[in-house]
């Protein structure tokens, strides 16, 4: 199952095992391996920062591939956006909504990052 999820996971970065082993500096023979040994926690880890996700997610133990949220917000709230002290203005946040409607109706939106 990990090494399933890791491809999977990979081919929506458009990546292969080859470059995730390349990317992260674990050997492709060490990413292999994983389909019947156990890796290293680190070297997991690692795999899982370059994927965008999680430990867990990639071994099974959650369905969900996203990341804690703890700094990021979402413009879809009703709550009042901060920067460098100030309340950012409705209008500027209507602008960033546009802009951002546009690039997911394009498909140029990436939800990983």
């Amino acid at each position: 199952m990990l090494l399933e999820r890791i491809k999977e996971r990979a081919k929506q970065f458009g990546l292969s095992l080859s470059d995730v082993a390349e990317k992260t500096g674990i050997s492709p023979n060490t990413v292999y391996s994983w389909r019947v040994k156990t890796p290293r926690s680190d070297k997991l880890k690692q795999v899982a920062e370059l994927l965008h996700t999680t430990t867990d997610y990639l071994n099974g133990l959650t369905d969900d591939p996203s990341l804690p949220t703890d700094d990021l917000f979402s413009l879809d709230d009703d709550k009042p956006v901060m920067y460098h002290g100030y309340t950012v203005p409705d209008k500027y946040l209507d602008m960033i909504r546009g802009l951002m409607d546009a690039d997911i109706k394009e498909g140029k939106a990436d939800k990983h990052e």
